[in-house]
């Protein structure tokens, strides 16, 4: 009876639910309570849910569901909340993915820094992505592996049992004890993983982390299809889904985009090819240099998700270390890398360098010319040998349209790969799909980080390359619009509060192929202590964004994107983007990106209003 009712409630939630559910991959952080991000929708769904209420108008009222429709959103939480309602577990306990193998890697990896045991027992099929020889020897997890064909075959381990088995129809399952995680792989929608038993509370929150740093949940699109299959109780359809087209599309544009000859890789988001990149790269330093650490220059206050993803498979693999980079601010990234490789040298170590291209939140690009020669110079181990080249890896979610890589261009001689969050101008904000590409140089890279894109399922999904495709083409025209209304804006700004200071591309950059939609402000401060300066400003950041989102509600939001179609962005990077970086590395000034479909002259006549407060 009460499965009914749960079942019946999610009909009507599918029917009245507000349109941007499935389509919205931002959210506004005036209404996101962080510390409640992963309780407050589905709390409040509940409530919905005792009185039977599922109109839109109370749909839309729901507060963000998690921080990110990279780790969760509303469908998602929604599947979820079904699905452990009708096994009577926690909702907490059901954990959705888009790929078929990252929920396996997250019990490995938690299991791993515990030295705990796993045994992953498997009826019929593993998914095609599971090489367990790479997990054990590149990602260091150790788990025996066993086919069963019968559950009830399953005795007690000491340690933990995941199952792993292909299902046609998302449906309840008696839960064995002896069996700590489910893993229900569903054809072209995901995964989803039950976590039983009270002993196992303690591995939630790190799969979750798993999957907000290494993957994706399952897409809203997929997740709405599992909510139709789960209330209508309907099989799964297994007919292909061909992507070839769109996928061919896409790889066409990005290697135009780009200028590279290589074939691009395209991940379900930017962390999701960030992640097969440090796999990759590691994959290939074992098996060509198995002897010697691998050293991973990292900027400390660059985007958080790229700092932490480091940080974590730092952590799992006893030679691999994270170095930090000073990149901007009162450091020059030229000489920051400079001193950094002649340590490695010095340690005959392996340098893989990540760095954003212009700089976020201050918007620097460095010299090039020496970039290239500092990246080129030859260095010598104390033993007199050569020391290993590095590899550039250029984060360049900012320009994507700049042209590093292609044959003549500044690093086509330098070992370097680039990739791209597709959540911001690939996609124009209607998916989180990224892209990699590399130069000449990096043929045996790419193909290893190829592979583990491929181990860990998280290539984009069929309705990513699908929106890509439609997107892609335009993205440099958007680009240039963008810039230009962003470029006014600065020079307003600029002229009505002076003393302000604002970090963007100069008009010499511009000129070069620069140019970002984004830019930081520094806003001007008072007090007669360092403490109260800075509270004045912090307080100042939060006037201006607030009375921007009130004023302009329909264009502009308090949200970390860019890269969007239309409207104006406003972000506080120490508060959002930079989350879990140290607070010292932390950045308290506004950071605006503007599309090239807004209305400027509006946010000109507010940013006014907000001088004259002042």
């Amino acid at each position: 009876m009460e499965a009914n009712k749960t079942l019946n409630y999610i009909k009507s939630v599918l029917e009245n639910m507000p349109t941007n559910w499935l389509n919205l991959t931002t959210h506004r952080l005036d209404i996101y309570n962080e510390n409640l991000a992963k309780t407050e929708f589905l709390d409040q769904l509940n409530d919905l849910f005792k009185d039977q209420n599922s109109s839109t108008s109370a749909l839309e009222k729901l507060p963000t569901a998690y921080d990110y429709i990279r780790l969760g959103h509303p469908l998602s939480c929604v599947l979820e909340w079904g699905v452990s309602g009708l096994h009577k577990l926690n909702p907490e306990n059901v954990i959705s993915f888009s790929s078929q193998t990252v929920p396996v890697l997250a019990v490995l990896r938690k299991n791993l820094l515990n030295n705990k045991n796993t045994q992953i027992i498997y009826t019929g099929q593993l998914p095609n992505s599971f090489d367990a020889e790479v997990l054990k020897s590149v990602y260091g997890y150790r788990f025996e592996l066993k086919k069963v064909d019968k559950i009830s075959e399953i005795s007690k381990f000491e340690g933990s049992t995941v199952l792993i088995s292909q299902q046609d129809v998302i449906s309840t399952q008696k839960l064995n004890p002896n069996i700590d995680f489910y893993i229900n792989l569903y054809e072209n929608l995901g995964s989803i993983l039950i976590v039983n038993g009270k002993h196992n509370q303690s591995y939630i929150s790190d799969i979750q982390h798993v999957r907000r740093r290494e993957t994706i949940a399952m897409t809203p699109t997929n997740s709405m299809v599992a909510l139709q299959l789960l209330t209508e109780q309907s099989f799964i359809n297994h007919q292909q889904v061909d992507v070839s087209t769109n996928k061919a599309a896409v790889l066409n544009s990005i290697s135009e985009i780009t200028g590279t000859t290589i074939k691009p890789l395209v991940g379900s988001s930017g962390l999701s090819i960030q992640y097969a990149i440090m796999m990759g790269l590691i994959h290939h330093a074992q098996e060509n240099h198995p002897e010697k650490a691998i050293k991973f220059v990292v900027p400390p206050n660059c985007y958080g998700g790229t700092n932490d993803q480091a940080r974590r498979v730092a952590t799992c693999l006893p030679n691999v270390e994270i170095v930090d980079l000073p990149v901007d601010g009162d450091h020059d990234m030229v000489q920051s890398i400079d001193v950094v490789l002649a340590k490695i040298a010095a340690q005959d170590a392996i340098p893989y360098i990540i760095a954003e291209i212009p700089t976020n939140p201050r918007v620097e690009v460095p010299d090039l010319i020496e970039l290239k020669a500092v990246l080129s110079a030859e260095r010598r181990t104390p033993a007199g040998e050569v020391a290993i080249d590095p590899v550039f890896i250029l984060d360049q979610t900012f320009c994507p349209n700049v042209l590093f890589l292609g044959e003549g261009e500044i690093l086509s001689t330098v070992r370097t790969i680039s990739y791209a969050s597709g959540s911001k101008f690939p996609s124009g904000g209607k998916c989180t799909a990224g892209y990699v590409v590399g130069n000449n140089k990096t043929s045996a890279l790419v193909e290893k980080i190829g592979l583990h894109l491929t181990l860990c399922d998280n290539e984009a999904t069929a309705l990513q390359y699908k929106i890509l495709a439609k997107q892609l083409p335009s993205m440099n025209q958007r680009i240039e619009d963008a810039y230009l209304n962003t470029r006014e804006f600065v020079n307003f700004i600029q002229k009505t509060l002076p003393e302000a200071k604002i970090n963007f591309v100069s008009e010499k950059l511009a000129l070069q192929g620069f140019t970002p939609s984004v830019f930081s402000l520094d806003l001007p401060t008072k007090g007669k202590t360092d403490e109260e300066r800075e509270s004045y400003k912090r307080a100042l950041n939060h006037q201006l964004i607030n009375l921007m989102i009130t004023k302009i509600p329909d264009e502009s939001k308090y949200c970390v994107s860019y890269g969007q179609l239309k409207g104006c962005y406003w972000t506080i990077p120490a508060t959002s983007t930079q989350g879990t970086t140290k607070e010292g590395d932390k950045d308290y000034i506004a950071r605006v990106a503007l599309s090239a479909n807004m209305d400027l002259e509006l946010h000109k006549k507010v940013f006014l209003e907000f001088v004259e407060t002042i």
